[in-house]
């Protein structure tokens, strides 16, 4: 018989900016299977570069492994199908304490943006059904808003929220023609989702993300 026990446990998180009392803009970006966040990070440096009032925190999912046989490169992921309702509950517990530690240290009216790459957008989808605050701009790059989520719960969530939806055109895992039909799912959920188009592969586009920085 299986049973469950929960136990403490230590999580990584990297950080670019510093939090303080003149900090206005927080971001949350949640990388994709098999990365790891100290290079997720990377993508982002260009919104603190010589700006003293944006920080951007990258969380790392609890789950690492070896990409490739028993060494060598190390990935981490956010979850699997196996046993996944725990491991949804870990790392939406996780984020919980992280943007909590966070938010404590930042002006009440901190602009906060969420941003999702691949496997890292049904991550954000089903934490900030979950979580303690409202994000100013959710940003889901690669991937989608989990379908998992209950119809009225979404609807709380994405309904007075800005949120794009990033797609290249040359995407090995989601096509275009996918990206818009969740575009219209999402408006039948009341959303009003903003689809970004652009000539790539399964990336981040810096351009894009300048864009949607604004």
């Amino acid at each position: 018989m299986e049973h469950h026990l929960t136990v403490a446990r230590t999580a990584r998180y990297q950080q670019l900016g510093e939090l303080s009392a003149r900090t206005k803009r927080v971001w949350f970006v949640c990388h994709g299977y098999g990365q790891l966040a100290a290079y997720f990070v990377r993508h982002f440096a260009f919104l603190v570069d010589n700006c003293d009032d944006t920080v951007v925190i990258a969380p790392e999912g609890l789950s690492r492994f070896y990409l490739q046989g028993n060494g060598g490169r190390v990935g981490a992921s956010w979850m699997t199908r196996d046993d996944r309702l725990a491991e949804i509950d870990d790392h939406v517990g996780f984020l919980n304490q992280l943007a909590g530690l966070v938010l404590a240290k930042c002006p009440a009216d901190v602009e906060i943006t969420v941003l999702g790459f691949s496997q890292g957008t049904a991550t954000v989808g089903r934490w900030l059904t979950r979580a303690l605050f409202r994000p100013a701009h959710l940003i889901l790059c690669a991937g989608g808003f989990p379908e998992d989520v209950a119809p009225e719960t979404a609807r709380d969530l994405l309904t007075p929220l800005r949120l794009s939806l990033v797609i290249g055109s040359n995407d090995e895992y989601i096509s275009v023609a996918q990206a818009t039909e969740q575009q219209q799912r999402l408006a039948q959920l009341g959303a009003s989702p903003h689809l970004v188009p652009f000539e790539g592969r399964h990336e981040l586009n810096r351009a894009v993300l300048e864009s949607l920085a604004v």
